[in-house]
């Protein structure tokens, strides 16, 4: 029964030092970059942020296009 006991031991201690390795050597990596570019992308997060940039976008031309119709207004009352 002490060789289980021993056995215990040293297992507890491997099990401890791969996990730290697996949460160490993941951290700032290509492969951990990926990893959470894919749960992004299966949560609907990229989508969301896909959405709220054209939200944007499209806020922006409206705005560009009321500047030129205001332009063209006070040219057209100058005439």
């Amino acid at each position: 029964m002490t060789w289980l006991a021993k056995a215990c031991k040293h297992l507890t201690l491997v099990f401890v030092l791969f996990a730290f390795l697996a949460i160490s050597s993941c951290e700032g990596t290509d492969t951990r970059e990926k990893v959470d570019d894919t749960v992004k992308e299966l949560a609907g997060k990229k989508d969301l942020d896909r959405m709220e940039k054209m939200k944007k976008t499209i806020h922006k031309a409206q705005q560009q296009d009321q500047e030129r119709f205001k332009k063209t207004e006070e040219s057209a009352q100058e005439k």
